[in-house]
């Protein structure tokens, strides 16, 4: 009754203009929510359990896309399929340039597991979406066991509900801003895995007993793992070492302070910390500041400040009309900058709540992420406490102690046992063609300087050499990083191609070659190609549009500007050129306006 449909695009939210920019393969951004059952998964089950999930948050049925000021996030039509697990955990799901689904549902044995890229969704629209999951493949398996389908949420949320930038709507830009310099945070040293594979340590403790512990000593669950945490991380700190706090990241869910139905991120943070070596390192001193902080900075008008800070930057005037490709390297910088001013990470996604007659098919619940840190995710089932470590180092000494400390404490815990296929490995052969490659021309480039001076010394033959080994390198390079994309590998090959020949052209004397003949042709073949590439891979309008529009305007503006210049000496091929890019954008005005209009507007919005 209540349903809307979809927006066909829309923009990012303030966390996800962050994850878009900062992603890579050692830090992908990715988490994983996991749920074992006390059964083994039926493959068809689970597939039909996700096709009526994705009915009912069909938010998360987008693609990445780039615009000329920010990424945005477009409708698809794409549909997930389940596979039994496949690759290392939190492995990377947005490659940049391919269109592709931004979470992913694989199975082992008995366990659910659903990862999805962190532009999409926080830990609470995650939590939704795999109960919802859940409890829609444990019906399809039980029903004729008289096991009922609940509801599970609010059927008055709306799409447009679950679409809605919350971050946006709470946003106040009266409010002052804070001036407080933050510290730089002590930095954990250790040697890395090789490839930086991820190491996964996972955990599970009694809740009751957790909750005695917190209740005797007047905190938290939270305070109570943060402040241990802490001291677990200390443990391997050196005396010299203790001059800089350790600083914990512990996101926030903002819908507990802002009402919102929102499916995408709606979450800040606060850094509780404590400064080791000044006298009050005892575990009950520590509790009781970083109860302090806790209590302090959770109250409504620090977490407004706070989550106005972050916003702030993305409004401001300069960032916004900033190119993308500009914009994205300082926000990395400054990402990297952000990075010093934290230890570790620790996220606690409270407890996951599943309708009493569905809980006797389940074992437990687990989360943990990607880092290119030291991160504890924790979440709670019935009774069950799950611990998620992640790293990238050997060491996991940190981990031992944490553990350790609980048991100090009086709060027996157990190290589950990694179930991962063991084929599951992360996979570089495409890297280790293109170091292949790259070490190769290097080769070429040294043979044909060696050669030039043992041989012909008074001839720099070399240098062309190495020139046209650069050339190959960059071209086979840009084919490379864009080869999820032809249509866009084609705009890519056609700057490549034709600056690449008029650098050539005036190292070698300028006799205009590059100009009247191969900018012209290459021009119109990269059209022309671009068409039959959108043929063959059934493109819609939406899709080969900008690529489309780039192209024809680089095929009238460029020979143009040279024709009036008197550059080109040969005029006839520039002016067939000019004249076929013109009509060929005025072909795209004339029959898909309406999409060369959606599709300006969405690359250019600020």
């Amino acid at each position: 009754m209540f349903q809307q449909k979809r927006a066909y695009w829309r923009n990012l939210d303030n966390a996800a203009k962050l994850f878009s920019a900062t992603s890579s393969l050692k830090d992908t951004r990715v988490f994983r929510f996991y749920c074992i059952l006390k059964e083994e998964i039926d493959p068809e089950l689970l597939q039909e359990a996700l096709n009526r999930t994705v009915k009912r948050y069909p938010v998360f049925l987008s693609v990445m896309r780039k615009g000329l000021f920010w990424h945005y996030l477009e409708k698809s039509e794409l549909r997930p399929v389940i596979r039994e697990e496949y690759k290392e955990p939190c492995s990377c799901l947005y490659v940049r340039d391919k269109k592709a689904l931004l979470f992913e549902v694989t199975y082992y044995h008995n366990r659910i597991n659903f990862e999805v890229f962190h532009a999409l969704t926080d830990g609470t629209g995650a939590t939704q979406f795999l109960r919802e999951l859940v409890k829609n493949y444990l019906h399809l398996a039980h029903q004729e066991d008289g096991l009922a389908d609940v509801i599970l949420t609010d059927e008055k949320v709306t799409i447009r509900d679950q679409e809605d930038d919350s971050f946006s709507k709470y946003y106040n830009p009266d409010m002052k801003r804070s001036k407080k310099k933050k510290p730089h945070a002590y930095q954990i040293k250790k040697m890395r895995k090789e490839y930086d594979e991820l190491r996964v340590i996972e955990g599970t403790a009694s809740v009751k007993d957790v909750l005695a512990v917190s209740r005797e000593k007047g905190v938290s669950m939270t305070v109570l793992l943060t402040a241990v945490y802490l001291c677990a991380i200390h443990e391997e700190m050196s005396r010299l070492q203790e001059k800089r706090p350790v600083i914990l990241m512990v996101p926030v869910n903002l819908r507990k302070v802002f009402p919102s139905d929102s499916m995408l991120n709606f979450f800040g943070y606060i850094e509780p910390l404590h400064k080791f070596g000044e006298g009050r390192d005892e575990f009950s001193e520590i509790l009781e500041e970083v109860k302090e902080y806790f209590d302090e900075n959770l109250k409504k008008e620090q977490i407004a400040r706070g989550m106005n800070e972050l916003i702030a930057f993305e409004k401001n005037r300069i960032l916004r009309w900033a190119p993308l490709e500009l914009k994205n390297p300082c926000i990395k910088v400054g990402a990297k900058m952000a990075e010093k001013e934290v230890t570790a990470i620790l996220s606690n996604m409270s407890t996951v709540r599943m309708p009493e007659e569905y809980t006797p098919y389940i074992e437990r619940f687990g989360v943990f992420t990607s880092t290119p840190k030291v991160e504890l995710c924790v979440c709670s089932f019935q009774d069950v406490l799950s611990f998620g470590f992640t790293s990238r180092y050997d060491s996991s000494n940190i981990q031992r102690n944490f553990y350790r400390i609980l048991e100090e404490l009086g709060i027996p815990s157990k190290i589950e046992k990694p179930d991962f296929p063991e084929e599951v490995r992360p996979n570089y052969e495409g890297m280790k063609f293109f170091k292949v490659f790259s070490f190769c021309c290097i080769a070429a480039v040294v043979i044909g300087i060696m050669g030039n001076v043992i041989f012909t010394p008074e001839r720099y033959w070399a240098a062309f050499v190495a020139a046209g080994a650069l050339s190959m390198w960059f071209a086979l390079a840009v084919g490379y990083l864009k080869r999820h994309n032809l249509l866009k590998n084609a705009m890519w090959q056609l700057l490549v191609v034709t600056i690449g020949c008029i650098l050539w052209d005036l190292c070698t004397g300028w006799h205009g070659w590059s100009v009247n003949y191969v900018l012209p042709g290459v021009c119109m073949i990269i059209q022309i190609s671009m068409m039959i590439i959108s043929k063959i891979q059934s493109h819609s309008p939406r899709e080969y549009m900008i690529y489309y529009v780039m192209a024809a305007g680089y095929g009238i503006l460029l020979p143009f500007i040279l024709l009036l210049t008197r550059v080109i000496t040969f005029t006839a091929p520039a002016v067939v050129c000019v004249g076929f890019s013109f009509l060929f954008l005025l072909a795209l005005i004339l029959f898909k306006g309406r999409e060369f209009k959606e599709e300006m507007h969405k690359k250019l919005h600020v």
